[in-house]
Order: structure tokens, then sequence, then C-alpha cells
């Protein structure tokens, strides 16, 4: 049915704000996590999204651990390659609209400026090329899946989630009163999670479909970001740049990925909040938690 919508990974900082806005916009929103429904697992997806029938299947689940990838490269590719043809797979046949979210992490960052859809995906480790591979399935597999590409996902549902966010890291080391060292020569676009989920049910309403860049207000670095934060939460800690090779990670990252939302623009949806504006919200939602 039209009116139902199937959210996977519903209980990431993406995934609950899904859940609220499409409840909000009157859809039927049925939640899933992976103890209840592990999108690898073809024959229980089909069995359940067949018992509810929607016209919506929304992706927010994926393994984003990037360095932990590169040791595990297999898990990395069931659910974000794998598991997505699954979902291609099921959706083909109830003929559902599948929106998937997929990274900035697809490119290499060598353009040195901000990535457009038309721009062709070089992705650099295991994380960023099951990612990829997540893309071509659906792409595969559907005439119109929905893809969606962002950056740096950030939200308050960070405040309940192990691996949290890293607003989130930035404010628990201010707290420890020790000097910080960000890097200040990756540069990206973070997203801010509520604002990302009402532009996907803003796609989801439209009639566009295909492959959508929906990255935050501007291209910026994980330094500027990182004083972006503390600015916007009135704390003044020691906040020190580093650089790439400095700060050695297991996986390679692309040093600029930020995301141009070109056909988001194109199509008459309104622009994402600039960062300010991103991080006062999240502080205001932050507050509610303390």
């Amino acid at each position: 049915m039209a009116d139902n919508v199937v959210v996977f990974g519903a209980a990431g900082q993406l995934g609950v704000e899904l859940v609220t806005v499409f409840r909000s916009r009157g859809y039927a929103v049925h939640p899933f996590n992976r103890a209840t429904v592990d999108i690898t697992d073809l024959p229980l997806l089909e069995r359940t999204l067949a018992a509810i029938d929607p016209g919506v299947v929304i992706n927010a689940a994926a393994y984003n651990q990037v360095d932990v990838a590169e040791q595990e490269p297999q898990a990395a590719y069931a659910a974000n390659g794998l598991g997505v043809r699954n979902l291609a797979v099921a959706c083909r046949q109830l003929d559902a609209l599948l929106v998937h979210f997929s990274t900035d992490y697809v490119f290499d960052g060598m353009l040195g400026r901000a990535y457009t859809e038309d721009d062709r995906p070089r992705p650099l480790g295991a994380y960023a090329v099951s990612k990829l591979a997540g893309e071509l399935y659906a792409q595969a597999y559907l005439d119109n899946p929905l893809i969606i590409r962002t950056s740096g996902v950030f939200g308050p549902g960070g405040l309940r989630t192990a691996r949290g966010n890293f607003v989130e890291v930035m404010l628990r080391l201010a707290a420890s009163g020790q000097p910080i060292r960000v890097t200040e020569d990756h540069v990206a676009s973070p997203t801010y999670a509520p604002a990302l989920a009402e532009k996907t049910a803003d796609l989801v309403a439209s009639p566009h479909r295909g492959l959508f860049h929906v990255g935050g207000g501007r291209a910026i670095s994980w330094f500027e970001f990182a004083a972006a934060i503390f600015r916007a939460a009135g704390v003044s800690p020691e906040l020190k740049p580093t650089n790439e090779r400095e700060y050695r990670t297991a996986a390679r990252r692309p040093k600029y990925s930020a995301l141009e939302n070109a056909r988001l623009a194109a199509c008459g949806i309104a622009p994402m909040p600039s960062i300010e504006d991103a991080l006062a919200a999240y502080m205001t939602e932050r507050a509610k938690y303390k």
C-alpha cells in the first residue's frame, strides 16, 4: 500500500528521524532494526515485506565502521552491498519504491571541489566499495530507485546510540579539559539528520527519482566543524589542527568529499539548513536529553 512505509535501520540516528518525519506526514510506518530483521537474510526479508505490502521501503541500515571494514570486508559487503540487493529484489516483487542511503565516500576526494551527481565515483577502501556496490545493485534490479548520498550525518538520535556522532565526541573531549586535535585537511559537508529526513520525505512525495546528493549547508573541514560545534555549545577548549600525515587511519578517506546538492535545487526542493542553524537546532534538542 502506498501509505505503508518500512524503515530499516530505524534505531540509528537517521532512522529515528525518518520514522518521526514520515509518521508526522500521515504514513503508516513500520520500523525495523537488525535484531528484528537482518537485510542480509533474504527469505526473512521477503516474508516481512510481503506481510506489510509497503509502497515505500527505506534503507537506513548500514555497516559504517570504516576502519574495521579493512579487516572484515566481507561483513561490510554483505550489509552494504548484498543487503541492498536483497531489498531491491523484494521491492521489485512488490512494486515498492526503494529509498537507499549512500555516502560521499564513494568518491576519492581528488577534485578539490564539492561533488555533483554527475561526477564519477572512485572508492578508496572496503567500506566505500561496499557502499558503491549497494548503489549499483539498486540500479541493476530496479528501474526507479531513490538513492541519496549524504555526508557526516549527525543528529539527536546519536545521544541514544552506542557509537554517538562527531558532535558528541567533540563535546566529550571538550569536557575532559585536554587539548583537542582535529584534521584540517579533510573537507566534507556534515549533514543534520532531521533535515535529511525531511528532504527524504519531500523527495518521496515528489515525482523525482534517481540519484540525489543531500549534504549539509556547505563544504567545511573537520577542524572548522569542530570549532563551529564549540561555538554552538558555548565552550572554549584548546583546539589544534592536525592533518592526514600526523593522524593515520587504517582506511583511506577522501580528502575533499563535500557534496553539491545540484539535483535537489534543480527539482525545486528547499535547501538544507546552514551548519550554524543545524548546530543550534542540535543543541536545543540535546538539552532535552540532559
